[in-house]
């Protein structure tokens, strides 16, 4: 049987599990996303990007975005791209969403990470939300 590709194969007495890298980057996507602070995940053009086929209909948004992994056989490294919110303290963000992420990988995957790297790309300022939103009803009235 033949590994897929982008996949690592974990030997056990039973058996063998194979993880998806795409795996463990939802898995460090999801976690990331759930620390107070974190505005969106993605940079500037990985966000627009996202924007874009976020508005398609049917399209979905991507809790990968922003997420690159590189697994091993028993190992994981992370790079996470965020934007923050205004006003809170960036370094206790970014030690918050370490900790949840290595937490969330290794629990779920038994993987041991190695190192997650987090590049703050943003700060998301209130008054951004409100010039990006249409008004409900749409332009035409």
């Amino acid at each position: 049987m033949t590994e897929p590709s982008g996949s690592k194969t974990m030997s056990e007495p039973r058996g063998k599990t194979t993880i998806a890298d795409g795996v463990v980057a939802k898995v460090a996507g999801m976690a990331a996303g759930e620390v107070q602070g974190v505005y969106a995940l993605g940079g500037g053009l990985a966000r627009t990007v996202g924007a874009v086929r976020d508005r398609v209909p049917g399209g979905r948004g991507s809790v990968t975005r922003g997420v690159k992994v590189e697994v091993g056989e028993r190992q994981s490294a992370i790079d996470l791209e965020l934007v923050v919110e205004y006003g809170v303290p960036i370094a206790d963000v970014a030690g918050d969403v370490r900790e949840n992420v290595i937490a969330a990988v290794e629990r779920m995957t038994g993987l041991e990470v190695v190192e997650v790297n987090i590049a703050v790309d943003d700060v998301h300022l209130p008054q951004e939300e409100s010039e990006d939103e249409e008004p409900a009803g749409g332009r035409v009235r």
